[in-house]
């Protein structure tokens, strides 16, 4: 392992409820292990985005009832490319080499992983964003 790989490995939050056995499978240990620490540690960027994202949209979200404040986070997610691109660049920019290559030989079911952790991370702290806009 290089100096950038354990240095990145070293800054990661411990996420001591992520069960890694045995038997776990593939995908999901690289979830515990890599894609949790990764939206832990970049939680603060993660809110500072999509608070950005809000704004650019013309506050629309603040004009939303709950659920469809949550449907919001969702489909900005799902639906715009640009921004699911920008949400994987910060998971990306904190692999390690033998991370990244299995990210890319996984692509898919990392990314659904990825989008599927922000929305959840970001729908769980909708507070904020209350906040922020008061």
């Amino acid at each position: 392992m290089n100096a950038r790989d354990e240095q990145l490995k070293s800054i990661r939050p411990e996420i001591p409820n992520a069960e890694i056995k045995s038997r776990t499978a593939e995908m999901e240990r690289f979830q515990n292990l890599t894609l949790r620490p990764i939206a832990k540690f970049q939680n603060d960027i993660l809110l500072s985005i999509f608070s950005n994202y809000i704004e650019k949209y013309k506050n629309i979200f603040h004009k939303l009832g709950q659920n469809e404040k949550l449907n919001y986070i969702e489909n900005s997610l799902k639906k715009d490319s640009k921004f699911k691109n920008l949400i994987r660049g910060i998971f990306i920019a904190h692999f390690t080499s033998e991370e990244y290559k299995f990210y890319s030989e996984n692509i898919s079911s990392a990314n659904k992983r990825i989008v599927n952790l922000v929305k959840e991370r970001l729908q769980s702290q909708m507070q904020y964003f209350e906040s922020e806009h008061a």
